[in-house]
């Protein structure tokens, strides 16, 4: 008896239209920037390395701690991203840096 199965392609048709991508800032000076952090690898650690070094090179910028925003993988991260656009919207947020460790 001979089977048959359909073959998905990973890299198919897309099937809808992509968004545009919002305008790059000319800058960081002067700009709010928020850190988001999923809680696994070191990002404590690489925030605060960021944000010294930043601080260094961009005249007036301002960060949002990933404290703010609770863990963005894990338990409650459904609720922790629903919160996301208000939460940036509140803190007058310019640009994201978004720490993802494996």
């Amino acid at each position: 008896m001979t089977e048959t199965y359909d073959v998905v392609w990973p890299s198919g048709r897309q099937m809808h239209q992509g968004h545009r991508l919002a305008k790059r800032l000319d800058t960081l000076e002067g700009k709010t920037v928020a850190q988001l952090w999923d809680w696994v690898f070191k990002g404590d650690i690489m925030f605060d390395i960021w944000e010294r070094e930043m601080t260094k090179l961009y005249p007036g910028i301002k960060f949002v701690s990933w404290r703010e925003f609770g863990e963005i993988h894990g338990a409650n991260e459904h609720e922790v991203l629903e919160a996301l656009p208000q939460k940036l919207k509140d803190f007058n947020v310019d640009a994201v840096i978004v720490g993802v460790g494996c």
